[in-house]
């Protein structure tokens, strides 16, 4: 049983100021999954420590833990579609829908990240000898990406979609190499083999993936982006998002760990771009 149909559920069951809450989050769950606590409360005319005992009595850690099973019992919708979608959605609708469900992941996702490990995955970038990224299917689209933002940063970086060249890039790896592996699932048998080719050449291995999945089982350090989005059903969105924005942090941080001096450069590679394009209209 997910949260809204326990909630629906126990609704009778609820104390006053319990069911208030109960009938706000029933009426809008998209909403509420980006409100934060006080708008919540401020809704249902409660006060803050009322959501938080609303939210453990359905056995979450808190309101930050009940959004994310509020989002995950969300798992509906038009398959092969988006699962916030339905099939008579008119354009203002599924538009504000794929708004509100990518912002509230993001939020979700930022909130989950473990920035420790982002921290760590910048140190190995920052000393790597050479940087690979691999993808398939909507994940390839992210690994293009850290392509585009790292060839700038003056260290070896190559990107592959095809699964022959990840494996013999991964065979050729050595010590001191950093291969980052992107599946939202973490499921995929070819990324799994993949990364554990490029462990047993000694390169570090970082993940970006899901937490306890065969790929990060593999891996030596994993980057979690915590999106509730069931892409064995539906198409790769939000998750897709998450995963570009957690290559722009790690770009972010690989920039400032590298100093000033390292900032001229860039410079000088954004300088040399500036004949390729027509000039701004004031």
């Amino acid at each position: 049983m997910n949260i809204l149909e326990k909630i629906a559920n126990e609704l009778d069951t609820f104390s006053k100021s319990e069911r208030k809450v109960a009938e706000v989050i029933l009426a809008s769950p998209n909403t509420v999954i980006h409100a934060s606590i006080a708008a919540l409360a401020k809704q249902a005319n409660i006060s803050e420590p009322t959501v938080n005992r609303f939210c453990r009595r359905l056995d979450t850690k808190g309101y930050p833990d009940f959004k994310l099973h509020l989002a995950q019992s969300l798992a509906n919708g038009t398959p092969y579609v988006n699962r916030h979608v339905d099939e008579d959605d008119t354009a203002d609708e599924y538009t504000a829908k794929i708004f509100e469900s990518t912002m509230a992941s993001l939020e979700l996702a930022r909130k989950s990240l473990n920035t420790t490990a982002v921290n760590r995955a910048v140190d190995l970038l920052t000393q790597a000898n050479k940087i690979s990224f691999f993808g398939l299917g909507a994940s390839a689209v992210v690994a293009h990406d850290a392509l585009n933002k790292f060839f700038r940063f003056n260290v070896p970086v190559v990107y592959f979609d095809d699964v022959l060249m990840q494996r013999m890039s991964a065979i050729n790896s050595q010590q001191g190499d950093v291969v980052i592996v992107i599946s939202h699932t973490g499921r995929t048998k070819a990324l799994v083999e993949v990364a554990a080719l490029a462990k047993e050449n000694d390169a570090t291995v970082i993940g970006i993936t899901t937490d306890s999945s065969p790929l990060a089982k593999e891996c030596s350090l994993v980057l979690s982006v915590d999106v509730a989005e069931d892409t064995d059903l539906y198409m790769p969105m939000s998750s897709r998002i998450a995963q570009l924005t957690l290559v722009d942090i790690l770009a972010t941080g690989f920039t400032l760990r590298r100093g000033s001096k390292f900032r001229d450069n860039l410079k000088k590679v954004k300088d040399s771009l500036r004949s390729s394009r027509f000039e701004r209209k004031e």
